[in-house]
């Protein structure tokens, strides 16, 4: 059945869905004439709140194309190469190709999202090198793991308000993440997707005549020349073990220091650090690092250009009122069991315009937290619904998937008819999750 439904839905997007950056301008001007319609703002004013905003995640910015660039350095390393490959072994059908790649995505993506998506696209072009498979729904399903980050280790919200400092610590004080990451129910939704999304992926297996394949030229990877010449002194610097583990070994340590001994805990700056240093030692030389680090900026490219509209969207959604009225809408239907599922509904609304999970909390915790307060609702179940409904439709949102297509080099409307399916899918789990569990 999900196979002959995936089949129009992917014809659909293949057709209508344009490329992430013409979507990014469509929003802006749907949000800009929302706010003129809805919150009777002046052309004036939507530009003013639009221009105001437009740099407004500078330091955000910089902390997401870090955390894509050290998961790529990370995953690129030759230990974690040889790794996949390994892993890649384990296939020995199409069916067991989808499955596997969507099992490792999720693990990885849990951990850190921006290691989920590089490790999920580099595993998936190692299966596709070994198994004949629809080299669409591999890569959709390799980034379809990405939909747990929120509930992860790296989840931008539930570690913001468990952080000393954060802007609304005034009003519910510290959330540790034993109250949200690892959470029973949040642990149950997280547990039911690793069931779940490799079966659906599964079952949306195109037949061998509907399948679409990539030639072995466009899967190979570069031959590695392991042979090095030593012509100037700054060669020997370049190509040198010891200096990378000068470094990158105390940079472990430290981190070590700093859980075990220190106040450090688990925010986007650390797992960087973490990433970073692992990706120093693994790559044994700078030479070796360095040019990772340039196949790795390739990728954080729409990052780069996409990311100060999508601030600008985001003044204009908050200067104008529309994102409260947006949340308000859903929090006037909600009652203090039905909040954390208004939370995830209204957050996987205001994802599409503002696909930040942070600028994203900003916006709609002012709205859900004097909410839940007047509701005697769970804050941290509220805050998870809100960080489960910013993951959640990042999988219709194509601006997330960026990294994962241009390591795959394809586009965003040849996985996103499969995402669909995804989508609905998964948000029929975490809702259920988050009322039930």
């Amino acid at each position: 059945m999900l196979q002959r439904l995936s089949r129009p839905a992917v014809r659909m997007v293949e057709r209508y869905l344009p490329d992430p950056y013409i979507f990014v301008l469509l929003l802006t001007l749907v949000a800009a004439l929302a706010a003129m319609l809805f919150e009777r703002q002046t052309p004036l004013a939507v530009m003013r709140d639009w221009g105001d905003g437009f740099w407004g995640l500078l330091s955000f910015s910089m902390q997401m194309l870090l955390v894509l660039v050290t998961g790529f350095m990370l995953a690129s390393s030759p230990p974690m190469k040889r790794l996949l490959d390994r892993l890649a072994s384990l296939a020995r059908s199409p069916g067991s190709a989808i499955v596997l790649v969507t099992l490792v995505s999720l693990a990885a993506s849990w951990i850190n999202w921006g290691f989920g998506l590089v490790i999920g696209a580099l595993f998936a072009k190692a299966l596709a090198r070994r198994i004949r498979v629809d080299y669409r729904l591999l890569i959709a399903s390799a980034y379809s793991g990405f939909v747990v980050w929120h509930g992860g280790l790296a989840g931008s919200i539930p570690l913001t308000i468990a952080t000393p400092g954060h802007f609304s610590e005034a009003e519910i004080g510290l959330v540790s993440t034993s109250q949200t990451i690892f959470a029973g129910f949040n642990l149950l939704i997280v547990a039911a997707l690793f069931v779940i999304m490799p079966l659906v992926n599964r079952w949306m297996l195109p037949s061998p005549r509907d399948s679409v394949y990539v030639s072995a030229s466009r899967l190979a990877e570069p031959s590695a020349d392991d042979r090095v010449t030593i012509e100037r002194p700054a060669d020997r610097l370049e190509t040198s073990t010891l200096l990378s583990w000068l470094v990158g070994v105390p940079g472990l340590a430290y981190l070590v220091y700093t859980f075990g001994f220190g106040d450090g805990g688990l925010n986007l700056n650390s797992v960087n650090f973490l990433f970073l240093m692992l990706a120093i030692v693994l790559h044994r030389t700078p030479r070796s690092l360095l040019a990772s680090l340039n196949e790795a900026i390739k990728g954080g490219a729409g990052i780069v250009i996409q990311f100060p509209f999508y601030a600008g969207i985001m003044g204009i959604m908050m200067g104008s009122g529309l994102a409260e009225s947006l949340s308000e809408m859903f929090v006037a239907i909600a009652s203090a069991e039905s909040l954390p599922f208004w939370s995830f509904i209204s957050a996987g609304v205001v994802n599409l315009f503002v696909p930040s999970g942070g600028g994203q909390w900003a916006v709609q915790a002012p709205v859900m937290l004097p909410a839940a307060e007047a509701l005697g609702a769970d804050v941290a179940r509220v805050a998870m619904g809100v960080a489960w409904g910013d993951a959640w439709t990042n999988l219709l949102q194509p601006f997330w998937a960026l990294p994962v297509l241009a390591i795959a080099g394809l586009n965003a409307k040849d996985i996103m008819g499969f995402c669909l399916i995804q989508l609905v899918v998964t948000g029929a789990v975490i809702g259920l999750g988050l009322t039930l569990f």
